[in-house]
């Protein structure tokens, strides 16, 4: 039994409670151990080549498009382990023969030893049964049938996701909880606007995310998810993991939040189910210690104080991001917009927005097949194209697409290294400039994966550029080439500007065709809930609709930034996002776009 420790007063005062510890699993391979059977070996065997260091690795989590491949990997290794299965069923069975004829043998040869082996026929197969036959079984029961099913795990292996796909996948539940003000109990349940297919999370499921946010010091949702964790088990849910662990987690990520009297009362409930828990021995006595101290000064302060303190309603989410220090100071309103919530047009305003058949003054191309344009805000302008992509060019651009995704990269601004975005997830992990230096680095607020289409590569593309320039009017030579995103679990990208700022001067100088001017995005899939395109700023939210494209300018006509078009897209909470965009720039519109006379025109 382990001895708590006994701390002095002075100790008491200037420590911290102890806190618990991520588990570190270790992997051991057994070779050549006479002792260790067939299965034995095969379970250490499968289990390692699961956890081995993978390095064919493509984040997954960043893109449902490629996690798909997944589901068709698992399946192709259950029908290998089916096989494994069957190949040691049919061996057992042979063995179990075997077994069942010998023990009837040796039951009537062992009541008159003597007499049986009196006869000489009897005598010759004794002799035979052990000299060949039993080797013959040894072989049988020591025939390795496992080749097939390690094979082919070894061969997928290399294709499987990593702990970063996995914390990844994590992280992305979380975000998707806060944006959405989701309950943990709702996610757990699964009860998401939407879902076809309604996945249950189990105490496992919960405890990981819990430890998840955790290593990140993120007490807020370590308290949400480990007293989710301990509902189920208190709900009698059957689980690997001890009431106690959660407990412990729980009570630490409790007290560093400053309910210091919710932490002692998980610590007593925890020395009720083990009372030799050295941990919560010691944090016992920190607990009281500190409640007693922070009695005796809330007596020196007066109740009137107390009472006051009391009010103020402490919001732990916003203590959560001022600790880890969030860089994104639009925040709540973001999130307010992707929840279909915050800033409405006035009656006024939304009466002067209009739908229309556009041929953008008789574009020859557009004369007999004019398009559906649906405007969708004012200040910035925005407009939607409705039937804009069909569905066999979506599908053709998926198809260029997708064994091409990659996960995308911006500049960073201090160093201008290309480095990898986690703000954005999907699958165009995402590049974005340098404002000093202008090169391109992945960005860690754009988690996703981009893949570039040439108008060479396929008449498809050609047609789409084509398309842009005649409802736009604007030189598509200059424009970057087309690009694809397919967002992943929980996938978005946080609030930015697709136009180079006054601070840095170097955007886009190794294109040489200037700022971007405008925008285009296509809509390439349905989305049950979230994903939507907002504006912050202006209290814009465009949602997303299969086959309908938008556009905006990044810049006035006199070349000077719009900042009104900041923008985001929200999480994926249910379903697949897939979009394309087009950034346009200045080189080549002079005549097509004149300069305006005032900064703002």
């Amino acid at each position: 039994m382990l001895e708590p420790h006994i701390l002095t007063s002075a100790q008491l005062d200037s420590c911290s409670p102890s806190r618990p510890t991520r588990e570190v699993f270790k992997i051991i391979m057994w070779k050549n151990t006479p002792h260790l059977t067939g299965q034995m070996a095969l379970y250490w065997l499968v289990l390692g080549l699961f956890f081995q260091t993978l390095h064919a690795h493509v984040d997954f989590f960043t893109s449902i498009g490629q996690m798909t491949d997944l589901l068709y990997t698992e399946k192709d290794l259950v029908t290998s382990l089916k096989d494994y299965i069957r190949a040691e069923e049919s061996k057992l069975q042979q063995v179990k023969q075997w077994a069942e004829k010998l023990d009837s043998l040796t039951a009537t040869a062992v009541q008159d030893p003597e007499g049986f082996l009196g006869h000489p026929v009897n005598a010759f197969k004794l002799m035979k049964r052990l000299n060949s036959e039993w080797a013959d079984l040894e072989s049988l029961v020591l025939k390795d049938t496992t080749d097939g099913f390690i094979s082919n795990l070894t061969v997928q292996r290399q294709y499987f996701p990593t702990d970063e796909d996995q914390t990844g996948a994590a992280k992305a539940l979380l975000r998707l909880q806060d944006t959405y003000k989701l309950s943990a109990n709702v996610l757990s349940a699964g009860d998401l606007p939407g879902v076809v297919h309604k996945s249950r999370m189990t105490v496992e499921d919960c405890f990981e995310l819990g430890k998840v946010a955790y290593s990140e010091a993120d007490y807020y949702h370590t308290e949400l998810w480990m007293t989710q964790a301990l509902k189920q088990l208190d709900e009698g849910e059957s689980s690997s993991v001890e009431k106690v662990t959660v407990m412990d987690y729980l009570s630490y990520a409790i007290y560093q939040q400053g309910e210091i009297d919710r932490a002692l009362e998980l610590t007593k409930r925890m020395l009720k189910l083990d009372p030799s828990h050295q941990r919560a021995n010691s944090n016992l006595k920190y607990f009281e210690f500190q409640l007693e101290k922070q009695r005796k000064a809330e007596e020196a302060e007066g109740e009137k104080e107390v009472k006051e303190k009391e009010k103020k309603k402490v919001d732990k989410r916003d203590v959560q991001m001022k600790r880890s220090k969030d860089p994104l100071p639009e925040r709540k309103r973001y999130e307010q917009l992707c929840r279909g919530e915050g800033i409405k047009m006035t009656r006024r305003r939304s009466s002067r927005l209009f739908c229309r058949y556009y041929d953008n003054g008789r574009n020859p191309r557009l004369i007999l097949a004019p398009v559906k344009e649906e405007d969708e805000w004012d200040r910035p302008r925005i407009v939607r194209y409705h039937d804009i992509i069909s569905d066999y060019e979506i599908s053709k651009v998926k198809e260029l697409a997708k064994p091409r995704l990659r996960r995308a990269t911006i500049s960073n601004p201090i160093t201008g290294v290309l480095e990898t975005a986690s703000y954005r997830i999907s699958k165009r992990r995402a590049t974005v400039h340098d404002p000093i230096t202008g090169k391109l680095t992945t960005a860690q607020y754009r988690v996703s994966k981009s893949a570039w289409l040439t108008a060479y590569e396929h008449p498809v593309i050609e047609t789409i550029n084509q398309r842009i320039e005649d409802l736009t009017g604007l030189e598509m030579d200059t424009a970057e080439e087309l690009q694809v995103a397919n967002y992943g679990v929980g996938g978005q990208y946080e609030p930015h500007f697709d136009f180079g700022r006054k601070d840095e001067p170097d955007a886009f100088k190794e294109l040489g065709t200037g700022n971007r001017i405008a925008t285009w995005l296509f809509y390439m899939s349905d989305v049950p809930a979230g994903g939507a395109t907002v504006f912050p700023d202006v209290g814009a939210a465009v949602w997303p609709k299969k086959g309908t494209a938008v556009f905006w300018y990044n810049l006035f006509a006199s070349g000077e930034g719009d900042y009104s078009t900041r923008h985001a897209a929200c999480p994926v909470l249910v379903g697949n996002k897939w979009v394309s965009n087009k950034w346009i720039h200045e080189r080549g519109q002079e005549f097509r776009r004149p300069c305006g006379l005032s900064e703002t025109e």
